[in-house]
């Protein structure tokens, strides 16, 4: 099948890059003094969140609303720090409640401010990359897909400027961030404790579920 979006591509790119830094931080996580001296930089970070647990967490959820709707900030930098503060599965719920907050966001921004607008938050060659996949009237499960699919600031703006049914985008949204959500943070444990394995497979399982979104999409399109 052909492939005029590049979805093929720019999954196995994303997958090359994402496991690309798994295997770094593994690296790291493997010269003890290296990994030591970084631990105790990001220990300090937690201290200092401790100290205004609910203005960190508030500041966590923000950020991590911003980095769904900014491609040039990864939310990954959060957890490590907020993670010796919360512990595992309430930085999974703060990290997916930003990604969704910053999800409706840019759906809100599309939806009420139109396309000069998202221009500026988002690279317009990807918007009109994507444009025609965004704009079927879709089932659920297309919609899901292709959230899973493409990189996260996208979908938001995309669905937004189509139009499309807030709560089916909701919907979609909110599930396909869930396992995102527990990979960032289980790989971000992981490093903290010097699990090299663990870290390499928490990167690897949200790789391969991208590119299995990419292909299931592809299936659906002939």
């Amino acid at each position: 099948m052909s492939d005029p979006h590049g979805l093929g591509s720019t999954g196995w790119r994303r997958a090359a890059v994402l496991l690309a830094a798994c295997v770094g931080l593994a690296v790291v996580a493997s010269f003890g003094p290296v990994h030591d001296r970084l631990a105790t930089a990001l220990g300090s970070a937690g201290a200092a969140i401790a100290e205004h647990r609910a203005l960190g967490a508030l500041l966590f959820i923000v950020l991590a609303a911003a980095s769904a709707m900014l491609a040039f900030f990864s939310s990954a930098v959060l957890v490590p720090p907020a993670l010796s503060v919360w512990g595992e599965w309430q930085c999974v719920a703060m990290l997916w409640i930003g990604w969704v907050i910053g999800g409706m966001t840019s759906y809100g921004i599309a939806a009420w401010l139109g396309r000069p607008v998202v221009e500026r938050l988002v690279s317009p060659r990807l918007l009109s990359r994507y444009q025609s996949l965004a704009d079927r009237k879709g089932t659920f499960g297309w919609i899901l897909l292709f959230q899973l699919a493409v990189p996260s600031e996208l979908p938001g703006y995309l669905f937004g400027l189509a139009r499309f049914r807030f709560r089916r985008y909701l919907a979609a949204l909110a599930l396909a961030e869930i396992p995102y959500a527990i990979a960032t943070v289980y790989g971000s444990s992981a490093f903290l404790s010097r699990q090299l394995v663990p870290l390499i497979a928490a990167g690897a399982a949200a790789a391969l579920l991208g590119l299995a979104a990419i292909q299931a999409l592809k299936r659906l399109g002939r």
